[in-house]
């Protein structure tokens, strides 16, 4: 069954996370995706760990199914030339290298959409190929505390923490994505291509949302909240007798029904906790005695109780649990592909479902320069001398 990216070429020049999570999406959706790394080295993230599953690094398994890897020497100008046919045969250019280093080879914007006046041309970086701070380079971690996301994140009383996964980098590829994905659009209708400027930075700010918009209101800077929530009560993770459980209340009729289903319905009508402005009030109050009450009952009792009170509630899950879920089966959210060393490997499914064009898993994470004599033969359509010579050279 065709994909709804069916007879979409993308090169994908990046690197690391954002980028390729970008490119893997796209390949997702049907797109065929040419990688091109560095002939011997590769992407960086295959050298990122442990672990490593026969010597396969993890962190790159993650982001780059579906893809073909090409390996080009960038710095010979058969490699480059290379580039620039493929360009005249794609749609969609992602990298992510420094602000003008692909200039410098010829390989920018501007001479790409003179080969190809219809590619969409998708530049990722940490601050964007505009204003005072372009020419950094970044990673996540850096982004997470200059966004002001390390500054909500963690113990109220503790130190600023990153959140455990490089959210920064998913977040731009996502909207990296989306931004292809509305460019080739707008392409059907003007015949053109464009630019695309997308700043881990610019993501992770816009990522803000609410609390973004709650200090842009008030003035008030933000604080750290732990597990809690500002303006929500009961809102948080409270240790049951066997492990941690989140109780979300999000509105007076789920706190009535949890303080009957919890054999506390007097506190329901307790003028301190009636109402979520009430409760938020005395928060001080009403925490502590929450916690004491479900410190008398397991996870899974509790989750039992919620469930027929209609009251949301869920456990914090290790990922042996998250993976042996059979929602999480259910919904193809693990998937198993055959690969040509590792035998099988285990990889996190697609959130994208679409009835008529379905995501598909087509081709596992690609060895290093895998497919380059392929797509030399068949993209390019040169002959067994040509590429030997290619490699000769260096150039791939």
């Amino acid at each position: 069954m065709a994909g709804a990216l069916d007879g979409i070429r993308v090169l994908d020049l990046s690197r690391h996370l954002a980028g390729p999570y970008c490119g893997m999406m796209l390949g997702d959706l049907g797109a065929e995706v040419i990688k091109i790394e560095r002939p011997g080295v590769g992407d960086e993230s295959r050298h990122w760990g442990p672990p490593f599953f026969d010597g396969e690094s993890a962190y790159y398994l993650c982001c780059n199914r579906n893809k073909q890897s090409l390996t080009l020497n960038l710095k010979h100008e058969r490699g480059v030339a290379i580039v620039r046919e493929l360009t005249r045969r794609s749609d969609v250019v992602i990298e992510n290298f420094r602000v003008g280093v692909l200039d410098k080879l010829g390989l920018g914007y501007t001479d790409l959409q003179a080969v190809n006046p219809r590619l969409v041309y998708c530049s990722i970086s940490g601050f964007g190929c505009t204003g005072p701070d372009r020419a950094l380079g970044s990673y996540d971690f850096l982004i997470q505390g200059r966004s002001g996301l390390m500054s909500i994140t963690g113990e109220r009383d503790g130190p600023p923490m990153k959140v455990g996964v490089a959210i920064a980098d998913v977040t731009a590829g996502l909207f990296a994505s989306n931004a292809i994905l509305a460019a080739l659009l707008a392409r059907e209708r003007t015949g053109a291509g464009q630019h695309l400027d997308i700043a881990l930075y610019d993501s992770q700010i816009a990522c803000m949302a609410n609390v973004a918009s709650n200090y842009l209101c008030s003035g008030e800077i933000p604080e750290r909240w732990g597990n809690a929530h500002k303006s929500i009560v009961p809102y948080e993770a409270f240790q049951a007798a066997d492990d941690y459980l989140i109780v979300a209340v999000g509105n007076d009729e789920q706190w009535r029904q949890f303080c009957v289903a919890a054999g506390v319905g007097a506190w329901a009508q307790d003028p301190r906790f009636a109402t979520n402005p009430a409760r938020v009030a005395n928060r001080e109050t009403l925490i502590p005695l929450l916690q004491d009450l479900l410190r008398g009952k397991t996870v899974a009792e509790w989750l039992q109780l919620c469930a027929k009170a209609d009251v949301p509630a869920g456990p914090v899950n290790t990922f042996d649990k998250v993976f042996a879920d059979p929602q999480v089966g259910a919904r193809g959210m693990l998937v198993q592909m055959p690969h040509p060393t590792l035998g099988t490997v285990s990889l996190a499914g697609t959130p994208l479902n679409l009835s008529a064009t379905p995501a598909q898993m087509r081709l596992p994470p690609p060895l290093l320069g895998e497919h380059t004599d392929a797509i030399l033969r068949t993209v390019l359509g040169l002959d067994a001398d040509t590429i030997a010579e290619l490699h000769r050279d260096g150039a791939v």
